[in-house]
């Protein structure tokens, strides 16, 4: 008898099997005049510590309303969302600013990078506000750009600007890295050596990065792909042997 895909999922876990998002019966329904759209009917998932997952679907399939609702930028309809024991089903905006502020960074499509700050000041802007924070000039080095602290936006490629995107995302020493299209501007070459860094914070600093994409090449140098397909997740599959960034091709 086939298995189902949340089946295989709870099957090949991580193996430490510590839970840092528990996702049950999720749902999103959006309001458009007299038109309910529904962006998700109904998710049981759950994100493990130090894991990097992708979320794969086509556009309207439910991944980027599932990403935002596990950043705190978005509220479910019903459903439960918790993160470390924390509801975030239930949180007030209060209680949300301040989880998305200590505990998640984010990663957009596009940079917003500040013009007339150079890169060690656009990563310090974060790290001002954060509790635990690593060096700005650390943070950039791990992405690759110790060489380019004092250069400013206008003065990075595109794909180094998305790298002091991650760097300046990832200099609060958040637990969770959440990645909605990180590549989604850029061409194979410079992508790659985004995912280079990505991957690299997720093996050196151990946090769970989730990237989110339509793009089925990126998939294999994730621990775990999540299908989505029409607001529900239609396959969980779990890589026993990951491909490096260098070896992606799309």
């Amino acid at each position: 008898m086939s298995r189902s895909p949340i089946e295989r999922q709870i099957e090949s876990s991580p193996i430490d099997g510590k839970i840092v998002f528990k996702i049950k019966g999720l749902t999103k329904v959006y309001g458009m005049g007299e038109i309910m759209v529904h962006a998700l009917r109904g998710v049981d998932l759950d994100f493990y510590s130090s894991e990097l997952v992708v979320l794969l679907g086509p556009s309207g399939s439910g991944k980027s309303t599932l990403l935002n609702i596990l950043g705190g930028l978005d509220t479910a309809t019903s459903g439960q969302v918790t993160y470390r024991e924390r509801d975030l089903t239930r949180a007030n905006e209060h209680d949300l600013t301040e989880y998305r502020r200590f505990h998640v960074g984010f990663v957009f499509q596009f940079y917003n990078l500040i013009p007339s700050l150079t890169a060690l000041e656009n990563v310090a802007v974060v790290t001002e506000i954060a509790t635990h924070p690593m060096k700005p000039e650390d943070a950039l080095k791990i992405v690759g750009l110790g060489e380019r602290l004092h250069h400013f936006p206008a003065q990075l490629s595109g794909g180094e600007q998305q790298r002091v995107a991650i760097a300046r995302a990832i200099a609060k020493n958040p637990e969770v890295l959440l990645c909605d299209e990180p590549t989604g501007a850029l061409d194979l070459a410079t992508g790659v050596v985004v995912l280079e860094a990505l991957e690299r914070v997720n093996r050196e600093l151990g946090t769970t990065t989730v990237i989110i994409t339509h793009n089925s090449g990126i998939a294999d140098m994730a621990d775990r792909v999540v299908h989505l397909s029409n607001g529900l997740i239609s396959e969980v599959v779990q890589h026993t042997v990951k491909k490096r960034p260098g070896e992606l091709q799309w």
